[in-house]
């Protein structure tokens, strides 16, 4: 049987993001690649000074590499006490091993953080989508979760998703890990479904 979904193409290697992304469009006849699925081995440069001008920047060579329409993203933590730190460079923050990145990156904000008050800890996960369209034309949006640095982190670890397992959001009682958050707690917190939401009617109606 052929299939004649039209391809939308999720600028990214992650594997954890790229089953969010198809989770969250998963009502849209659509069917979404992830950079491997299509031999895509190029990588892009994040030279941007912002989450919005990385995201672009992305959506915009990937959709000139590959032809298809494209949507990116960046985003990062985002430490008040910190003045907004590590942010754009969320994942590029210290030099890792790559094997142990998220280890390191968990160990390295509880040690930033050490001694700091409950009235401190206040932090934001902020996510920036970029969808390019075949025309070329730019749609973007964002999704934000609040909440506060555990001075532990949860003993929960998703790859390629370090920081959310240091985010505890005091109404739920649960850090923001997929693995503690049920089904109904994630599609309600999770930021990057609400950047989604966004942007689906744009995506629907330019390409169901």
């Amino acid at each position: 049987m052929i299939n004649f979904m039209k391809k939308l193409l999720v600028a990214t290697t992650n594997l954890a993001k790229l089953e969010e992304i198809r989770d969250c469009l998963s009502d849209l006849a659509i069917d979404c690649v992830g950079l491997k699925d299509i031999g895509i081995i190029q990588s892009v440069e994040e030279t941007g000074k912002n989450f919005e001008e990385n995201a672009i920047l992305k959506a915009r060579a990937y959709r000139e590499i590959s032809g298809l329409p494209t949507l990116a993203d960046d985003g990062g933590l985002e430490i008040d006490a910190l003045n907004g730190e590590p942010g754009v460079h969320s994942h590029r923050w210290i030099h890792t091993n790559r094997e142990d990145e998220d280890e390191e990156l968990i160990v390295h904000v509880i040690e930033k953080m050490k001694g700091l008050p409950s009235t401190r800890r206040g932090a934001q996960l902020r996510l920036v989508l970029a969808f390019v369209d075949n025309n070329g034309e730019v749609h973007t949006s964002e999704g934000i979760i609040r909440g506060v640095i555990a001075e532990k982190p949860s003993a929960y670890r998703r790859k390629g998703f370090p920081y959310r397992s240091l985010l505890y959001l005091p109404e739920l009682h649960k850090f923001y890990n997929h693995d503690e958050l049920d089904k109904k707690e994630n599609e309600a917190y999770n930021h990057r479904r609400k950047a989604l939401e966004k942007l689906k009617p744009i995506i629907q109606e330019l390409l169901v």
